[in-house]
């Protein structure tokens, strides 16, 4: 009688749908080992679905599960084989707790995936639960069920890129949703190719439905969108418009600061020489005051760019049309209105921003498609900074299918 009432409580401890304990022991420095059976009495055939009771075999073997306190699990279970009345054939029965040919529960292996996000491979098999191999194995058949994966309800999609080595030339291209900003794919590139293929495979029914997508100042994925997403309106990303301006005005910077340089080296008298190196310490330091959104400097950046701007006159020209374009960007909301600010920016800037003038004219529709909806890549950023610590802590994994299910996985 306590026996059998220790068994029901076993079983429910065990908490498996259709499960039952039948006997359990206790191994020293193993751990507890559970007898278990299966509640059914039948199971369907996977090639007619008829319902077959007919025994042809039993298969016990033991797998690892979700361990009780420091206690280690294992289940003793049986797969049996049945034999179809119908085909005439033997086939095993599916247990929905355990997937076929693998040494452990499923629930084990979420648990296992979860600590593998927050940790890496060999620091949670160091545990002793599971190996550096099942873990894998684990990732291997999370990646299944996140390959073929399509997005529905897709309306804003971001496309950026990602260095997978820092300096070593291997980006890899990113997909994000930038209503949820959720990672939908990471490529193994970031080629036309790829991308394309990656793309097509979702199929026209999503690619149909995507409304606008946000993309850097490459006309390699304006061109993919413009073939693929019909209806999609392309919209150049404002920071790497930015960018390129803020690349622009460092250029001249350095150019400046270069030419002083040559200048106190080639003077002649020490009036000169003085004279020289007045503007050289005002230029000095002065790339974060420069570059940075002038709202956001602290007193001793604000005090260095007025000494910039006092030493040189172009760089001081170059500060205010980029703070220019900022506002711009930041407090128009009307797509007519933008027009007409981004064209004024561009016939007062194009002297001082000649390279940044003829990027914005290229993208001028694009750019301008910006003020529609205030679409940015802002969301593509920060999921990519967390990618950039998956990286890093990611370096158990063997192959880049493993990183990729992980970065998936943490957005499931």
């Amino acid at each position: 009688m306590v026996k059998k009432r220790a068994i029901t409580i076993l079983t429910k401890l065990l908490d498996l749908k259709d499960v039952k304990v039948v006997g359990q022991r206790l191994h020293a420095g193993v751990g507890i080992i559970l007898q278990t059976e299966s509640m059914k009495s039948c199971s369907l055939c996977p090639q007619c679905g008829t319902k077959s009771e007919k025994l042809h075999q039993n298969h016990r073997y033991i797998i690892k599960d979700l361990p009780w306190g420091e206690k280690p699990v294992f289940l003793e279970i049986n797969r049996r084989q049945f034999k179809c009345n119908k085909c005439q054939k033997p086939f095993s029965e599916d247990l929905d707790f355990v997937r076929k040919k693998r040494t452990y529960t499923k629930r084990l292996a979420q648990k296992i995936i979860q600590d593998v996000l927050s940790n890496d491979i060999h620091s949670v098999a160091s545990k002793g639960i599971v190996t550096t191999e099942e873990i894998e194995r684990m990732l291997k058949d999370a990646s299944e069920a996140t390959h073929n994966s399509k997005p529905s309800q897709l309306k804003r999609l971001g496309i950026d890129e990602i260095a997978l080595v820092k300096g070593k030339g291997h980006y890899c291209a990113v997909f994000i949703d930038l209503d949820t900003s959720k990672l939908l794919a990471i490529l193994n590139g970031r080629t036309k190719e790829i991308i394309k293929e990656a793309l097509i495979a979702w199929g026209y029914e999503v690619l149909d439905q995507i409304e606008e997508v946000s993309i850097d100042l490459w006309q390699g994925y304006k061109n993919i969108v413009t073939k693929l997403m019909p209806n999609a309106q392309v919209v150049a990303d404002r920071f790497h418009v930015m960018t390129q301006i803020n690349k622009e005005l460092d250029t001249q910077r350095k150019k400046e600061r270069r030419n002083v340089e040559e200048l106190i080296k080639k003077a002649k008298s020490a009036e000169d020489k003085a004279e020289y190196k007045i503007i050289l310490s005002g230029l000095k330091n002065s790339k974060y005051s420069l570059l940075q959104n002038e709202d956001n400097l602290n007193e001793s950046q604000t005090s260095k760019l007025l000494q910039v701007k006092e030493v040189s006159p172009i760089l001081k020209a170059m500060h205010h049309f980029k703070e220019k374009v900022r506002k711009i960007f930041n407090h128009t909301d009307d797509w007519y209105a933008g027009v007409f600010k981004l064209g004024m920016w561009l016939s007062r800037a194009k002297k001082y921003f000649p390279h940044s003038n003829n990027t914005i004219i290229r993208w001028f529709d694009e750019i301008i498609a910006y003020f529609d909806h205030g679409t940015t890549s802002g969301a593509v950023e920060g999921v990519n900074n967390k990618l950039k610590l998956i990286k890093r802590s990611g370096y158990g994994f063997r192959n880049f299918d493993n990183f990729r299910v992980r970065c998936l996985l943490n957005w499931v």
